[in-house]
């Protein structure tokens, strides 16, 4: 039987993706229009290799009382059981309980925005998501009706294309990302030219009740415990397997949205039963 060699199916995967990123870096100079760029770059290639029912797009989160999200440069969301999407001028509102993860994408890890690290931007961006109210309803799977099933983890990160930092260890992005507590703290990220990371944390288990308050009770409680950095040559290969990991063994699918808590604002009532 004739063999193809997995690695180098990964080692030209990481190459092209590097190529895209070090191209933007390089020649684009307005930092605007490199910020956008390099957005578009890590959009692009998730889409690109996500499954199909993961949507990917720069957005607004909101929430049923009309709370907003600040601006998320990367959404990955669900397009089966969110039902609508607003998009007005081009950009799209994205209801909270669609949303599997979030990222904050920068140049440089090293650097600051705003007068912060960005990796406490990142933490603020992704605290901003998290602190939305989600619902939670009953739902039909293979022909039999399901209690509301708890609010899952939104995983949080941040992608960055190189590293200002000392490359001699990782202590100073460690200690970054572990001053980020609560809502605000990171899962994933990856700097394209320097290695991927995870974040452990306790507990590590599933958020095992229902509701608003055991969501937050969980990050209120969740503790770093240890961060791991993968080797360069494999830094988007292993944040792509992490992410996915997460996105389809530790979420699975988000929970049913309440689309009567949204009618609600509108004074309309939607029939529960055929």
């Amino acid at each position: 039987m004739k063999q193809i060699d997995i690695k180098s199916l990964f080692n030209g995967l990481q190459s092209q993706m590097n190529a895209t990123l070090s191209t933007n870096r390089d020649f684009i100079t307005h930092p605007g229009s490199k910020g956008d760029s390099l957005e578009n770059a890590w959009i692009e290639w998730l889409r690109e290799y996500l499954p199909n029912r993961y949507s990917v797009d720069r957005a607004i989160v909101i929430d049923h009382e009309g709370n907003t999200s600040h601006q998320i440069d990367v959404v990955i969301f669900d397009n089966w059981f969110t039902p609508f999407i607003f998009s007005q001028n081009g950009f799209h509102y994205i209801p909270a309980e669609g949303v599997y993860a979030v990222f904050e994408v920068k140049p440089d890890i090293g650097d600051s925005s705003d007068g912060k690290s960005n990796i406490e931007y990142a933490g603020e961006k992704i605290e901003s998501v998290r602190r939305l109210l989600r619902t939670s309803t009953n739902m039909i799977n293979s022909g039999r009706r399901f209690d509301p099933r708890p609010l899952t983890k939104i995983i949080g990160g941040i992608l960055c294309s190189t590293n200002s930092y000392t490359h001699k260890n990782n202590k100073t992005i460690e200690g970054h990302v572990k001053a980020q507590k609560g809502l605000k703290s990171i899962d994933i990220g990856c700097i394209a030219d320097y290695g991927a990371f995870f974040v452990d944390y306790e507990p590590s288990e599933e958020i095992k009740e229902t509701g608003q308050d055991k969501y937050l009770e969980f990050y209120e409680n969740r503790a770093f415990r240890d961060l791991h950095f993968s080797k360069q040559e494999n830094s988007l290969v292993t944040f792509f397997m992490q992410l996915t990991r997460y996105l389809q063994q530790a979420i699975g699918t988000v929970p049913a949205i309440n689309l009567q808590t949204y009618l609600d604002k509108i004074g309309e009532t939607i029939d529960e039963e055929i």
